[in-house]
């Protein structure tokens, strides 16, 4: 396994295996790596013969009242993972390689409509910074294949709309979610539960379920179904904010005639924001 922090290693190994013919795929993350992201790993693999496994904790998708600084690192663990997952290159750049320019001087690439609601109503600029750096990574690596987690659902659309937009030519391919044996969806925030609140989190995929065996049911009263959802997880301690019922393909408000449904969530827990989501199809 090769470490490389700057693109012109970073370009020789990939031209190297482009000669061999190998297909490479790439798993962005920010580090601090969990079994979930060990899955996406494991479909990188099957993708492609290299796999490229990205650690940039990105300056530019955090707003300023949001946890940069403290946003845990932990490279030297996430090393020894990434060893005995057997990736082939770890590309851990610092903000300067990624921004030569500096970050408030950066080139900036955002997706409309999509990243104005949900979550991007609640951190504005926040899907900016991550369309940014997903491009730059493209750019960098250029990959046949990019794996991401459904969890993230908002963003993985995001990254499938400017990929198609942009004509870029990269395959995105989206991993399950992984979930603790409670329900609760594995997440890097999850450190920042208290043991009590750890024990009320997965309260969070138990009203999202709920809700979807009412739209299985054939309940299409979304608003009542949301506001209960919201209700019971403001009494059991969390801050909710938002819990909506949408069509899969594009997140849009569904209709009468929608049959294909995801229900999203992010709520506070303490300092965690957690999110999380299930697909309905009814």
């Amino acid at each position: 396994m090769k470490i490389v922090g700057n693109v012109e290693e970073l370009r020789e190994q990939i031209a190297d295996w482009r000669r061999a013919g190998d297909h490479v795929a790439l798993v962005p993350t920010m580090g601090n790596l969990h079994q979930g992201h060990l899955s996406l790993i494991d479909i990188a693999r099957e993708c492609a013969e290299r796999v490229v496994v990205s650690i940039f904790v990105n300056p530019t998708q955090f707003s300023a009242s949001e946890d940069l600084e403290g946003y845990p690192r932990t490279l030297e663990l996430d090393k020894r993972k990434l060893k005995r997952a057997k990736v082939d290159l770890i590309f851990a750049p610092d903000v300067e390689t990624m921004y030569p320019f500096g970050v408030d001087s950066a080139t900036s690439v955002r997706v409309p409509v999509l990243t104005e609601d949900l979550c991007g109503t609640f951190r504005p600029g926040h899907f900016d910074g991550v369309t940014t750096v997903v491009n730059r990574l493209f750019s960098l690596v250029q990959p046949d294949v990019a794996v991401f987690g459904r969890k993230d659902y908002q963003q993985q659309l995001v990254i499938r709309r400017m990929v198609q937009d942009l004509n870029i030519p990269v395959e995105i391919v989206t991993g399950p979610t992984v979930r603790e044996d409670d329900g609760l969806a594995m997440s890097s925030r999850n450190q920042y539960l208290t043991e009590d609140e750890r024990k009320v989190a997965p309260e969070l995929h138990a009203e999202l379920s709920a809700i979807a065996e009412a739209l299985a049911a054939g309940d299409r009263d979304f608003g009542a179904l949301e506001k209960v959802a919201t209700d019971k997880l403001g009494a059991a301690g969390f801050r909710p904010d938002y819990v909506a019922i949408r069509r899969a393909d594009d997140l849009g408000e569904p209709g009468a005639d929608t049959t294909n449904f995801v229900v999203l969530a992010a709520a506070w827990l303490g300092d965690a924001r957690l999110i999380d989501n299930i697909d309905v199809i009814a």
